[in-house]
């Protein structure tokens, strides 16, 4: 059975000047409709990933996207992120 509702946990902050960040939720709002599901997007800010608490922010979505459009505000954030995903083999992309 496929789900209903997907979270996204998107690794990045957001820029309004950037056009690949609103793409990002463009596409996950595409596919969603093309898949009928609902989807959730949340942008979560690098420096709160930099800390503890990580993997508890990042446990509560179904998927986790590294945005683009770096400098990021915390490399060490994005880092734990991606640590986090990928080390747990749980659904990740990065663009």
């Amino acid at each position: 059975m496929v789900a209903q509702s997907v979270r996204v946990g998107i690794i990045g902050d957001f820029n309004p000047v950037f056009r690949s960040h609103h793409a990002i939720n463009s596409a996950l709002e595409h596919a969603a409709n093309r898949l009928s599901v609902d989807v959730e997007t949340v942008w979560l800010p690098t420096p709160a990933l930099s800390g503890r608490g990580v993997h508890e922010i990042l446990a509560n979505y179904d998927g986790r996207w590294a945005a683009s459009g770096s400098p990021y505000d915390s490399l060490d954030g994005a880092l734990a992120a991606i640590q986090f995903a990928r080390t747990r083999n749980w659904p990740f992309v990065s663009t």
